[in-house]
């Protein structure tokens, strides 16, 4: 592969990674700057210790966000959304969205442009990370949340405007809806394609990770014909595709006396607020979750307090042909360039983002040496603040000590 800068993913989706890829990043807004210096530190240095400098990482930054805009005049351009696509693999910081008004999500307009369908959100607990749980070691689950529809689609229309009475109207004449006047609207599409291709990579990962379940959350006990046939194609998918390889709950129980045999991922769903419940109360019964979209984000986030909070939260957004990975939290502008916050975030998609590429001598690396890093307690301030005689360091400092444990 001498030569060769770029990775390139096959008909089989196989990915052929050089040993000196480009890889497209977003430093991101607010506080981006800061915490993709620190990972960006810390990949390094975790690939030339792997790989003792056989392999290396060349970085090709992306104008997007604010930067973007000051340089060109747009947040996101078609040529950065390109470059993505082209160069397969690529990692960003948390972009700005106001609320209520202006330019919609650029992170959703990442993912749907580039049809990145699984928001992917492992959650694990890293010893001696401050933990609002009795038991935070039993917490390790991987969120699959589609990512492309329900009502992050962004199909809506604002109260009062002409848009929004044309179709209160067409509902309440045409469709005999009983809704009150001057509301605001909003769509919820779930499709059995998006939804089968979502579900099916969830499998495939549990199958690829050997691990036992694949829960498919949903409020299909009250959105029939979009969760609930959320749920319905799920199973339907488990059964065309992976039928060698699953069992449902009830087949377990009914067939089985509740013993799985060997080799078989077990499907089961479970409403959306009894999840809630029971990945507080029996959070070692889940493994793998598969969700709609607004699902996803709520648990992903939840799950993630339970381990520590954002900050210590991975995501990655996958499709068929790129996958880009990124910082779960926002930018909170108000600590932008004093070097302060939380990296390990954009830290540990950093470790996604290697897994991805079959570096994983590189990832497991960085992982321990994190975790030697939060356990001799030097931290972060919002870390330090929870943990006994910890040493408080700057964001910068935090990735200096990560990156000296590196073995």
């Amino acid at each position: 592969m001498n030569g060769i800068k770029k990775i390139k993913k096959d008909e089989n989706g196989t990915l052929h990674v050089p040993d000196r890829p480009v890889i497209p990043f977003i430093e991101g807004d607010g506080i981006g700057p800061d915490i993709w210096k620190a990972t960006r530190l810390v990949l390094d240095k975790a690939v030339q210790i792997a790989f003792r400098g056989e392999k290396e990482i060349e970085w090709l930054e992306l104008d997007v966000g604010e930067k973007g805009y000051q340089k060109t005049g747009e947040y996101l351009s078609d040529q950065a959304l390109q470059s993505i696509q082209d160069h397969v693999v690529a990692i960003k910081g948390p972009l700005t969205t106001p609320i209520g008004k202006g330019f919609r999500s650029l992170n959703v307009a990442i993912r749907r442009k580039l049809d990145l369908y699984a928001c992917v959100r492992p959650v694990r607990y890293i010893e001696s990370v401050p933990s609002p749980m009795k038991y935070p070691e039993k917490i390790n689950m991987v969120v699959f949340r589609e990512n492309t529809e329900d009502l992050y689609a962004g199909i809506e229309w604002q109260s009062g405007t002409r848009e929004a009475e044309q179709v209160i109207s067409f509902l309440k004449e045409k469709m005999n809806a009983d809704l009150p006047d001057h509301a605001g609207i909003g769509i919820k599409p779930i499709s059995e394609k998006n939804t089968k291709r979502l579900v099916a990579s969830a499998i495939s990962y549990a199958a690829d990770h050997n691990l036992p379940s694949v829960t498919l959350m949903h409020k299909g006990n009250i959105m029939k014909f979009t969760e609930g046939a959320f749920s319905n194609w799920g199973y339907e998918v488990a059964q065309e595709e992976f039928g060698d390889r699953t069992i449902t709950e009830n087949e377990l129980y009914e067939k089985h006396g509740g013993k799985v045999p060997a080799g078989k991922i077990i499907i089961k769903d479970r409403i959306a607020d009894m999840l809630f419940q029971q990945v507080l109360l029996r959070p070692d019964e889940f493994s793998v979750i598969a969700t709609p979209n607004l699902n996803g984000d709520y648990i992903s986030d939840a799950l993630a307090a339970q381990v520590g909070g954002l900050g210590m939260a991975p995501g990655a957004n996958i499709g068929d042909r790129c996958a880009c990975f990124e910082a779960t939290h926002g930018t909170a502008p108000k600590y932008a360039g004093q070097d302060k916050v939380n990296p390990s975030s954009l830290i540990l998609s950093g470790a996604m983002m290697l897994d991805y590429m079959g570096w994983e001598d590189a990832s497991e690396r960085l992982r321990k040496a994190l975790q030697d890093t939060v356990k001799a307690g030097i931290v972060t301030y919002d870390l330090a603040r929870q943990i006994k005689d910890a040493t408080e360091v700057k964001c910068s400092e935090f990735a200096k000590a990560i990156s000296e444990r590196i073995k």
